[in-house]
């Protein structure tokens, strides 16, 4: 008997055990997924007449204005990608935008990348007419990272791992597809990825 107590005894603490880590795995975000294969625009449409091409494992674009736009919406998700840009570039990010064919900031949100925007209010690293950069960050002429989160009505902003929104608060768009902009000067994506979460 006391052997079978003993028994029983471990056989729940090691069910106890598992049962954690069970329901940790089921709330774990998802895998994450390369948006761009470094060589075409393959899974993207374009929007607009900007001049994107695919060329030494980026994408690029530097003429015209547009968007390119993923097929697919995404509500909440974790986003990560690196850009180049020039000094005077006007360029974004945006995210849950509702109609892939009409991207603008009322019908999603435009996570900025604008050094030089006339009104510095929503410049780079914020989320224009949402959240105002914590830190005015200078981005031109080298590689940045980007790390854009989308939980909820939450959202939160890091360029080269330094936040420039944190859980910034909007319920306006829950769902859309994502969005790279060209607007002005040299701009470039690459090493592009998104999980959901």
């Amino acid at each position: 008997m006391t052997r079978r107590w003993i028994a029983a005894l471990a056989l729940m603490a090691g069910l106890a055990a598992i049962q954690p880590s069970a329901l940790l795995r089921a709330q774990a975000p998802g895998a994450w997924k390369t948006l761009f294969d470094g060589k075409t625009l393959t899974g993207w449409d374009k929007v607009g007449d900007a001049n994107w091409e695919a060329k030494e494992g980026a994408i690029w674009g530097s003429r015209g204005t547009g968007f390119l736009v993923t097929p697919v919406p995404y509500g909440d998700f974790e986003i990560r990608l690196e850009f180049w840009v020039t000094p005077d570039a006007n360029s974004g990010v945006f995210i849950r935008c509702e109609d892939p064919k009409s991207i603008t900031t009322m019908t999603g949100y435009e996570v900025n990348i604008f050094d030089l925007r006339p009104d510095p209010a929503y410049r780079t690293g914020a989320i224009v007419n949402v959240a105002k950069p914590l830190v005015n960050l200078t981005t031109g002429n080298k590689w940045n990272t980007f790390d854009i989160t989308a939980r909820g009505s939450k959202f939160t902003v890091a360029i080269n791992g330094m936040k420039t929104v944190d859980n910034a608060e909007n319920a306006d768009h829950r769902r859309g597809h994502i969005a790279l902009q060209y607007g002005a000067g040299i701009v470039r994506f690459r090493n592009i990825r998104i999980r959901t979460l």
